[in-house]
């Protein structure tokens, strides 16, 4: 019985005294590990939605503002030689570009159009590094060599390759009859088109469906857009966006539809509709009704007998074959000399 009492005594001392102080911290480390790790896995993942509209939107008002600065510029030459801005157009569309890039991304600013949709540059290669929690929002801007290759690709890209379609156009380096060597270089510089229009398409469905990189600049470079401050309203409101698509499409609709209506056959469809509905026989009879002047060469509409200038009335009856006097409203079936025979 008393060994009993003794080695259960024994055992609850054992049992009781607190273990090194080496296993508290291999504990604690061991459960900071892994608690940092399940924190960064849900936290750093957390997905943000630009709006694929701002960041279109925003690109659009980029290049409204370098076709305002550059019809600015032409004003301002418009006293020089006729057609010396023309020859050098390219150069003043890169240094255009260049004074928009310099005064903004390489300043760590965003672009007029960006400012104006609440958006900014984001170096996306620094956040993928980061496991620390963030709300998406927040990250550095871009580095100076991403500064340096978007200036590189947007305005010196740019201006190389406008200057290389110009140059092979006027060398004529597509012309079956020139010689090999140029026939390869106008073959190679329209498979590199290609190719960048299949990759600029492809890049777009990508955008379009994901939200990142609008253009292949940026994803090459690795520079998002997100919105640089979470309180902040459209610049731009949808109602004028949308009274501006109206309007757009509005007069789109009537450049179509213009050309083919006919003026003299909508101003006889509602000229019983106007005012001055008797005045065209209370006028003065020897005038056209066409032109309002008087007639070198007289002819008559039958069978109304109305006063017309040659070119006027025969104009019109080639135009409309169910041309109406502009007088009477009569169909026009012939036209007479005046004092002669139909």
């Amino acid at each position: 019985m008393r060994e009993t009492l003794a080695s259960s005594s024994t055992s609850s001392d054992s049992s009781s005294t607190p273990p090194i102080e080496s296993a508290w911290i291999d504990a604690h480390e061991r459960l900071s590990d892994r608690w940092k790790s399940s924190a960064v896995s849900t936290q750093s993942a957390i997905p943000i939605a630009i709006s694929r509209v701002n960041q279109v939107d925003a690109g659009r008002l980029d290049i409204e503002m370098s076709a305002m600065l550059k019809e600015q510029m032409v004003k301002v030459f418009s006293v020089m030689k006729p057609g010396l801005l023309f020859q050098y157009e390219a150069e003043l569309d890169a240094f255009l570009e260049f004074l928009i890039w310099r005064f903004s991304i390489w300043v760590d600013k965003p672009t007029p159009g960006n400012a104006l949709m609440n958006l900014r540059y984001r170096d996306e290669r620094a956040m993928e590094t980061r496991g620390k929690i963030r709300t998406g929002l927040e990250g550095p801007g871009l580095t100076v060599s991403q500064k340096l290759w978007y200036c590189v690709a947007t305005v010196g890209g740019q201006y190389i390759w406008t200057r290389l379609q110009s140059f092979s156009a006027f060398r004529q380096w597509g012309d079956s009859e020139q010689r090999s060597v140029a026939r390869r270089a106008w073959l190679l510089v329209q498979r590199i088109e290609g190719f960048y229009k299949a990759a600029s398409f492809t890049n777009l469905l990508v955008f379009l469906y994901t939200g990142r990189y609008r253009n292949l600049i940026e994803r090459a470079i690795q520079a998002r857009l997100v919105y640089g401050s979470p309180h902040m309203n459209r610049a731009v409101s949808f109602e004028y966006m949308n009274r501006q698509l109206v309007w757009n499409e509005f007069s789109e609709m009537l450049l179509l539809l213009l050309p083919l209506l006919n003026s003299s056959s909508m101003k006889n469809i509602f000229r019983p509709f106007s005012k001055d509905n008797s005045s065209g026989s209370a006028g003065d009879d020897t005038l056209c009704p066409i032109c309002q002047a008087n007639p070198t060469i007289v002819y008559l509409a039958l069978p109304c007998q109305h006063r017309y200038c040659y070119y006027c009335l025969r104009t019109r009856c080639a135009a409309t074959p169910s041309f109406r006097c502009s007088r009477c409203n009569d169909p026009v079936v012939a036209m007479q000399r005046y004092g002669g025979s139909v």
